[in-house]
């Protein structure tokens, strides 16, 4: 009995101690991965008014949700819905429905109904405009659904007779993203089309709440409408009159609208003919519209101002009469309705006999002309950019001088016509205004030329102390055609004061006047002496080779010459040395010239000679084979595979100073075949089958090697733009071998588990976020290192720290070169340091312990988000460095690629005994980050998972990619 007793005591104490431990995993379960639905269920419950409800809604809505998860989310929401008196609590219901309901992942197809069901026994607008709203975003969600699509464009027609704007709002909204032209909407008698009896397309149903009392349904109308015509729909033609009629509208946001429906209109439509009110007379379409909008110019809102001037710069197929008419306050008289010779001769028949002159006016016209009803254009609309060129609004006048832009590229003749009121623009008070106006007349100046009138005020700009004002007019001189001689001197002396008033602006002068010389030869042709100051008979004094003016002179002519072969005839003894001189030290603004019987003396050989495509070809040829020829050192021995490349290296470095369009591609490609000769010199033989204390040379070589390849990879990958996911993955293999290679050193040089365990760990990270990153490019890899390291994944997980450093050797030194392919286009990240030059050795003098300001112009050269990622170092002769990171504001964009720095740099140090040189360079600045997966495989030599490193930081620096300018500064002591 005391047996019995005693077994059921154990059976009842082991169900007792099993029935946790089969419940324990179920609770760590869920634990784990909480349900989002059962805590938003358990807070609604928990909440005793509207006001809690929706704070734990808003709490809510803070936190991300699982794609698994959204449907019983949802659920609890309409549950919760339905009993919920709040309006605002069911305002917020509905708008977490149309946010979950764009969750990544999830298809909100399962909710449509229950979201269409709320809808009929909701009485509170603001929530029935809600949901309307997310039911707009189920069905953008589900573009593949017709039915769908059909079924809630019925919803919204059957809501448009709402007395609430929110809600027809939304309506038209939905009927402009989702209806459909040939699925006709509507019922029998139902909604606001009975009239016409049965069932209407959408355009016709959204077409009538253009009339809507409330202006924000009118705007939503036409918005609709300009919806269905980005989605690819053709807007029918009787839209154009209602849309004419809205632009007189009292609101400005349904004027704005209208305008751009006349617009839409106006291109679909260019060639059709509508009438004139008021006038038997007929006109194209686009014409009507343009004189429509051109009246919009003068609308009482300046937005609507804006928006019209911009718009008449898109309506390139107008008549050129009523262009013309835009830029006279005056009405044209062949925009004003004229009566035929047949029409006038036939009414004098009527009137039964002529004029006397016996009575007074007696000849006069029977009916007075009212200006308003005959003419083809509205007068408001005369003189339209005349008026945006003078509003009050510069935002409209930069939109004005745009579109004028727009429309004198497209016909010469408007160009011509616009010329002058483009030239008094460069007056404007505001500079933006100033600045767009000489970049649009920079974008015209192929089908104008300029009078002297017209230079002279162009050329007061000069005066400007804006340096972006100056330049961009140096620009504008450059592509600029004049008509006189008279016009050259006068520009010449201009920029010769230009040039006295602001000697920073010297490059920029220059450069014009290299382009105004070839452009104007004939005209530079007779000014020669006089530039020159020759003479037939009398020598005259040698100019100063050091003043810029006279250097200013001297490419005028020299580029005029190019192409006038009877101008160096005119040239004393002096001009061709100093020829000599300008052509070796500023050969980018001094043409080379042929220059008889010369050749020999001065060594002008010069005839234009420019590398053609053919050479672009050849050495592009030239490259690939290079590269092919690299790749059989796996065949040559050590010494022949080194030669080789340094060979190849220096092929490829003279290639890239010879062709300029190759130089991207050709130093891209000798900075890697410098990774690989590195990396061969420190995988000798001598190195590796030699103790350590007999090598420590070699191995201080070999790490600093590693060290240098590192960062020759980060070069590659950020100093050259245009690559593809291939070079990318080269690159980080390389990078990843330079890895191998230090944990390898490491291992022979330093002492320490801890240490090794560590760099171990980050190596394995390093090569699992590389299969990670680079998956689709593997196969590309075969054989290579990293493909080895893969298939001994398993193996170098578990094994310990020491055989991991093993495999690592072995597989270095039998992983040979890998083939490096060249994307289309590979362009090097350039800096210029333009000022300042270097070349003074008058010191910067200033008080110690104060700062001087150091003007730093600067261009760069295919250079990504330079705002970002480029700053300037200034190097001090005791090693200070400092670095400065220039303000978005002093970087501009002169063109495609192109960016320009301007900026000043702040100097200051404590007293020196005599002046000193300090550099001044600029660094590009990068960040690679390599992120490590979130759950890395536990490896062998580690106890737990919480030994591992965390994710390996964003590996930043900088690189340095221009020539370092040096500057004599000297910082006084201060006076006591």
């Amino acid at each position: 009995m005391a047996a019995h007793l005693k077994k059921r005591v154990y059976e009842e104490f082991s169900k007792v101690v099993q029935i946790p431990h089969e419940e324990t995993p179920a609770k760590k379960l869920r634990l784990s991965k909480p349900s989002k639905s059962a805590a938003l269920h358990i807070d609604l419950c928990k909440a005793t008014n509207s006001t809690d409800a929706l704070q734990y809604l808003l709490q809510f809505a803070r936190k991300p949700v699982e794609a698994e998860s959204v449907e019983g989310v949802v659920r609890i929401l309409l549950e919760h819905y339905y009993k919920e008196t709040d309006n605002s609590v069911r305002l917020k219901i509905a708008s977490l429905l149309g946010l979950l309901s764009k969750t990544q992942g999830f298809s909100p197809d399962c909710i449509v109904d229950d979201a269409i069901n709320t809808l009929s026994n909701e009485k509170s607008h603001q929530v029935l405009a809600q949901l309307l709203d997310t039911l707009l975003v189920i069905g953008t969600q589900l573009p593949e659904s017709p039915a769908l699509r059909l079924r809630l464009v019925e919803v919204a027609y059957k809501h448009l007779s709402d007395t609430y704007f929110g809600v027809r709002n939304k309506c038209l909204q939905l009927l402009g993203c989702l209806g459909m032209v040939d699925a006709p909407v509507g019922k029998e008698n139902e909604g606001p089309g009975t009239s016409l009896g049965g069932l209407r397309d959408v355009q016709s149903i959204i077409s009538d709440y253009f009339g809507d009392q409330d202006p924000r349904v009118r705007t939503a109308a036409l918005k609709a409408m300009l919806q269905l015509h980005e989605r690819g729909m053709k807007i029918h033609q009787i839209i154009y009159d209602q849309a004419c009629r809205l632009l007189t509208d009292d609101y400005e946001q349904v004027r704005s609208a209208a305008v751009q429906m006349v617009w839409v209109l106006s291109q679909l439509y260019p060639e059709s003919i509508v009438p004139i009110p008021s006038s038997n007379e007929e006109i194209r379409l686009v014409d009507d519209a343009f004189g429509k909008i051109s009246h919009m110019v003068s609308d009482g809102s300046w937005m609507v101002r804006v928006q019209a001037a911009k718009t008449l710069g898109s309506m390139l197929q107008v008549s050129p009469h009523f262009l013309e008419q835009t830029l006279d306050k005056k009405l044209m008289s062949d925009l004003r309705r004229k009566r035929t010779a047949h029409e006038r001769a036939k009414e004098l028949f009527a009137s039964g006999e002529f004029s006397s002159g016996r009575k007074w006016a007696d000849d006069a016209p029977k009916e007075k002309l009212d200006t308003n009803t005959v003419n083809l254009i509205a007068s408001g609309a005369c003189g339209a950019f005349v008026h945006g060129l003078e509003d009050e609004m510069f935002e409209v006048r930069i939109a004005a001088v745009e579109a004028l832009c727009h429309l004198a590229r497209s016909s010469p003749s408007f160009a011509e016509k616009c010329l002058d009121f483009l030239v008094d623009m460069f007056n404007d008070e505001i500079e933006e205004v100033r600045l767009q106006s000489i970049h649009v007349l920079r974008e015209i100046s192929t089908h104008i030329t300029l009078r002297e009138d017209q230079l002279d005020t162009v050329l007061a700009v000069l005066e400007d102390s804006s340096r972006d004002i100056r330049e961009a007019l140096h620009e504008l001189l450059c592509y600029t055609n004049v008509s006189t001689k008279e016009c050259i001197q006068l520009a010449l002396l201009e920029l010769l004061k230009n040039l006295n008033k602001y000697p920073t602006d010297r490059n920029s002068v220059w450069k014009c006047l290299k382009f105004l010389g070839s452009r104007h030869p004939t005209l530079v042709l007779p000014l020669v002496p006089e530039l020159l100051s020759t003479h037939p008979y009398f020598d005259t004094p040698e100019p100063d080779m050091d003043d810029p003016a006279y250097i200013a002179v001297l490419v005028l002519v020299f580029n005029a010459a190019k192409s006038c072969p009877t101008m160096p005839a005119l040239f004393s003894d002096h001009t061709f040395r100093h020829y000599a001189y300008l052509r070796d030290s500023l050969s980018h603004l001094v043409p080379p010239l042929r220059l008889p019987g010369r050749k020999q003396v001065y060594g002008l050989d010069s005839v234009d000679s420019g590398p053609g495509s053919g050479s672009v070809e050849s050495a592009q040829l030239f490259l690939q084979q290079s590269l092919n020829r690299v790749s059989t050192i796996q065949n040559l021995e050590a010494s022949g595979a080194q030669d080789l490349l340094d060979l190849t290296i220096r092929d490829l470095q003279r290639l890239g100073e010879l062709q300029t369009e190759l130089a991207g591609a050709a130093d891209f490609c000798a900075t890697y075949l410098r990774c690989q000769l590195l990396l061969m010199k420190a995988l000798q033989e001598k190195l590796w089958n030699m103790a350590v204390p007999l090598c420590l040379k070699q191995n201080v070589t070999a790490t600093a090697a590693a060290q240098q390849i590192l960062e020759e990879t980060y070069k590659l990958e950020f100093l050259y733009s245009g690559l593809e996911s291939r070079q990318v993955a080269t690159i980080h293999h390389v990078r990843l071998q330079a890895k191998a290679l230090q944990l390898v050193l490491t291992a022979r040089t330093r002492q320490g588990l801890d240490l090794l365990i560590g760099s171990c760990e980050r190596f394995l990270q390093d090569v699992e976020s590389f299969q990670r990153l680079f998956l689709t490019e593997l196969p590309h890899l075969q054989d290579s290192f990293v493909d080895k390291l893969l298939e001994l994944m398993p193996r170098l997980s578990s094994c310990k720290p020491v055989e991991l450093v093993k495999i690592l050797q072995t597989t270095l030194r039998q992983s040979g070169l890998l083939q490096l392919r060249l994307p289309e286009q590979i362009h090097r990240a350039t800096a210029t340091i333009i000022e300042p030059t270097g070349e003074s050795d008058n010191p910067l003098r200033f008080t110690s312990g104060l700062v001087v300001a150091l003007d730093i112009d600067a261009t760069l050269e295919h250079v990504q988000d330079p705002q970002n990622t480029v700053k300037v170092q200034v190097l001090y002769p005791d090693g200070q460095s400092h670095v400065i990171h220039p303000k978005p504001g002093d970087f501009r964009k002169p063109g495609p690629h192109r960016h320009r720095l301007i900026t000043q740099v702040y100097l200051s140090h404590t007293a020196w005994t005599e002046p000193s040189q300090i550099e001044v360079r600029l660094l590009l600045a990068y960040s690679s980050s390599s992120t490590s997966l979130t759950s890395p495989s536990k490896l062998g030599w580690s106890e737990s998972l919480e030994s591992l490193p965390a994710a390996e930081a964003a590996v930043e620096g900088t690189i340095p990619f221009s020539k370092a300018v040096k500057v004599f500064i000297m910082p006084k002591p201060a006076r006591r």
